[in-house]
């Protein structure tokens, strides 16, 4: 049998590159599509046939924003396992953050992580760069070095870029490559040391509060220093309706804004924290629902661009401890699908609209391959079950990482395959192949 040449028959797919919505049959050479028809093939002798009857076949997920933590956390993460993750949860590409130790600000450690990735395997591994170097937020890191290794996108998640100097000349400079510049808005000196976000429910828990104007702020900063300078904007992980309206402004003004919005952002409020629970912390902290709603329209009307997960894996090190001192951050790859299709269920957005929001949308945004399914493209594909159930076990996770709000819940949508360059790299257990 050909390792090289597969079918697969009788799935619904769904592409928001076309607008194609039907059942096909997808053929697979080499790595890449030769063929989509309407018809089942005539000759299959030799080739592997996948019946996706009842399933979805759609363009591989492309994550913006990933913290595989290597090198120098390994015992949250690795590559590998962040690879692992990523496929198991349809993601045949992944932009990893540069907040490692050491940080990533440099053209040797842009080149560490591609070698690394190589040697998984699996997903698609794409290295952002700093911003600043050691990501302190003082002088510019090496953006040509890095661009030229291999940087899809510079940034300094994990921290904000709080000097407003610094941050126009790293748009001025990245707008030579035409490279992203992805932001993590968070005014510290607003934020003043919040552990969540600032309302009623702070105020019951006695917790102290970062107010949705943390936020804001910045993304306000960064939208007219994009102005300015014509440069290319992302703003990561968007919570607050302040946001939404900013980046939808900053959109129909004609600037080159891009934004993406979390699972846990657009699933849960503030209410998660409930009794100091953990895995519930994150930054920016959940929101109000006010702010969920106004997340779920910028979905639905194109202000934001992407879903993305913020996959953060912490051990128990940091997560055990009072909730004060608790690291910010949760797992996210392997939930964001059944919680994305969540929002189709409850009439938010169109399926379709799903789809490209976790694949078309993330690959226009940072212009990278990938996010269609077409002939010649890259076999790039997720095949997915979107009526199977399973309960949220972590243990059972591809990820080292534990912590998730959504642990116990039972979701709807699993994916049972993913091929990257038409190999399977992830088949579930549960498919019943």
């Amino acid at each position: 049998m050909s390792q090289s040449e597969l079918f697969l028959v009788n799935g619904r797919l769904l592409d928001p590159a076309t607008g194609v919505d039907g059942v096909r049959t997808v053929h697979v050479v080499d790595g890449r599509i030769r063929s989509i028809s309407a018809d089942l093939p005539s000759n299959t002798q030799g080739v592997k046939v996948i019946d996706c009857a009842g399933k979805l076949v759609l363009p591989g997920f492309i994550d913006l924003h990933a913290h595989l933590r290597e090198p120098g956390e390994e015992y949250k993460e690795t590559i590998l396992t962040g690879a692992r993750s990523a496929v198991a949860g349809g993601f045949t590409a992944v932009v990893a953050m540069p907040n490692t130790r050491p940080p990533i600000d440099n053209a040797h450690l842009v080149r560490f992580v591609l070698d690394r990735a190589a040697e998984a395997g699996l997903a698609r591994v794409y290295p952002s760069g700093a911003i600043s170097k050691g990501q302190e937020g003082k002088d510019l890191a090496e953006i040509g070095d890095m661009v030229q290794a291999g940087a899809v996108c510079i940034t300094d998640d994990g921290r904000p870029v709080m000097d407003p100097a610094l941050m126009r000349r790293a748009l001025e400079y990245a707008k030579t490559f035409d490279l992203p510049v992805m932001v993590h808005e968070e005014d510290l000196h607003l934020a003043a040391g919040g552990c969540m976000n600032e309302g009623a429910v702070s105020t019951r828990l006695g917790l102290r509060g970062s107010p949705n104007v943390a936020e804001d702020a910045m993304v306000l900063r960064d939208i007219e220093l994009c102005a300015l300078t014509g440069g290319r904007l992302h703003i990561a992980h968007l919570s607050t309706a302040g946001s939404v309206r900013a980046v939808r402004d900053a959109k129909r003004r004609g600037l080159r804004v891009t934004a993406e919005a979390t699972p846990h952002h657009f699933t849960l409020t503030d209410e998660a924290v409930g009794t100091y629970d953990t895995r519930a912390k994150m930054c920016p902290p959940l929101r109000t629902q006010a702010d969920v709603d106004a997340v779920l329209v910028g979905l639905a009307d194109g202000t934001i661009d992407a879903i993305a997960t913020d996959h953060a894996p912490h051990s128990a090190v940091e997560k055990d401890v009072e909730f004060e001192r608790a690291a910010n951050g949760i797992v996210g790859l392997e939930t964001a699908l059944p919680l994305t299709l969540a929002l189709v269920r409850s009439g938010a957005i169109s399926l379709m609209r799903a789809v490209e929001l976790l694949s078309l949308g993330p690959a226009k945004a940072f212009g990278l391959p990938g996010g269609r399914v077409a002939e010649g493209e890259v076999a790039d594909l997720a095949i997915v079950d979107p009526e199977a159930e399973w309960r949220v076990d972590p243990a059972r996770f591809e990820s080292k990482g534990r912590y998730t709000p959504f642990e116990g819940w039972t979701l709807r949508g699993r994916v049972d395959l993913t091929l990257v360059g038409g190999a399977i790299v992830y088949e579930s257990k549960e498919s019943g192949r």
